[in-house]
């Protein structure tokens, strides 16, 4: 799953530091139920602002030390979380779109990512999961509102609420 906006509150000015990090509303229970359900977390997630001199790798590890210590608070584990620190000039091929983030998940677990779901909430987080073999699935939190106005008549993937709604479906099968 993508980080900013799913797992949490979102910013166009970015997450820069340990205490803008906010967890949305039952992102942190949902991920409880799926590590109870068996199911493996994993999360990857842009953070350009690395790139572009707003925060630094410490300070990203700080972050993501609090969201793994909240969801671990909960009851929940976050297995492994990968992250591209380019900014766009960069050419990397880990920056969603790109898949390279699911190639590195998918080496990771050396398995193909084909009816593995992955959450996201901007049009890139569904196209780098899509050509990285995963299952895109939306959710209306972050900026999710925003790319179904933009990219609604392209979409023909499943949309959510929020984590805590498609997590709600996800389990009552």
């Amino acid at each position: 799953m993508d980080r900013d906006g799913v797992i949490n509150e979102d910013s166009d000015e970015y997450i820069k530091s340990v205490d803008e990090w906010v967890p949305i509303p039952g992102s942190l229970e949902a991920i409880a139920r799926l590590t109870a359900a068996g199911y493996r977390v994993l999360v990857a997630t842009n953070q350009s602002g690395v790139a572009r001199g707003m925060f630094s790798l410490h300070t990203l590890a700080g972050i993501h030390q609090k969201m793994q210590s909240a969801v671990e608070g909960h009851g929940g584990h976050i297995e492994k979380i990968f992250f591209c620190p380019h900014g766009p000039e960069d050419h990397c091929d880990c920056r969603k779109p790109l898949p390279g983030l699911f190639h590195q998940i998918a080496a990771y677990l050396n398995a193909p990512l084909r009816d593995i779901p992955a959450v996201g909430d901007s049009f890139r987080d569904l196209e780098a999961a899509q050509s990285g073999g995963a299952m895109p699935i939306l959710v209306r939190s972050g900026k999710g509102e925003r790319t179904i106005a933009k990219h609604g008549d392209e979409l023909k993937i499943p949309v959510y609420a929020n984590l805590k709604a498609y997590v709600d479906v996800l389990l009552a099968h």
